[in-house]
């Protein structure tokens, strides 16, 4: 089983994260924020991978530890619960439509973190959410998860529709990322026999 639990305590936040990427989509999550709540279980529903998040954050002051370490841990338990990544897909590519928005989200799980957002909120708040934190949320998760993340609303003006395309579309092109590549079960996808660093 590839699973893997992240516990990460820090002054700021107090989080557990259990991760299951051969699970069906069942989740337990509580951040203390509901939209994000909402985003999660999006992420987990549709990418298969089973996510328990946990979280107790100093939201007294604002949101940003929260968002950021919650996704932060899940990177980290993605990474973890992949191990030597011997036999993944690695790639994956998913559109998200719904209603009037599509977004498409590519991402090659490679070792070297790196994050391309092109998608425009136009309200400053999504619930009781920061909107500014979302494209903070998919930077940390790609740095922690070692992926190259490209997430683009190609159109849409509903900014709940951009946002839950996105984490939809990420879901998507993870489930395919992360899966085992019956034709290549044993050997890491990769000319250099390893994914992390330049030229993989």
């Amino acid at each position: 089983m590839r699973t893997a639990t992240i516990k990460r305590t820090t002054s700021e936040t107090d989080i557990l994260v259990e991760l299951n990427l051969d699970g069906t989509g069942s989740y337990d999550v509580s951040t203390g924020i509901g939209f994000l709540d909402h985003m999660v279980e999006q992420l987990s529903r549709h990418s298969l991978i089973d996510l328990k998040v946990k979280v107790k954050g100093d939201l007294h002051i604002d949101q940003h530890h929260t968002a950021e370490d919650s996704a932060i841990a899940i990177g980290e338990a993605l990474t973890k619960a992949l191990g030597d990544r011997k036999g993944i897909t690695r790639y994956g590519t998913a559109y998200a439509p719904m209603d009037e928005t599509l977004t498409r989200v590519a991402i090659d799980i490679s070792g070297r973190p790196y994050l391309v957002w092109r998608s425009e909120l136009s309200q400053p708040r999504l619930g009781e959410m920061d909107s500014e934190l979302f494209e903070h949320w998919f930077h940390s998760f790609a740095l922690a998860a070692g992926i190259t993340l490209h997430v683009e609303t190609l159109y849409g003006r509903n900014n709940h529709h951009i946002v839950e395309s996105a984490y939809k579309a990420l879901a998507r092109a993870l489930r395919i990322a992360v899966e085992i590549d019956p034709r290549k079960a044993d050997a890491v996808p990769s000319t250099k026999g390893t994914l992390g660093g330049h030229g993989n």
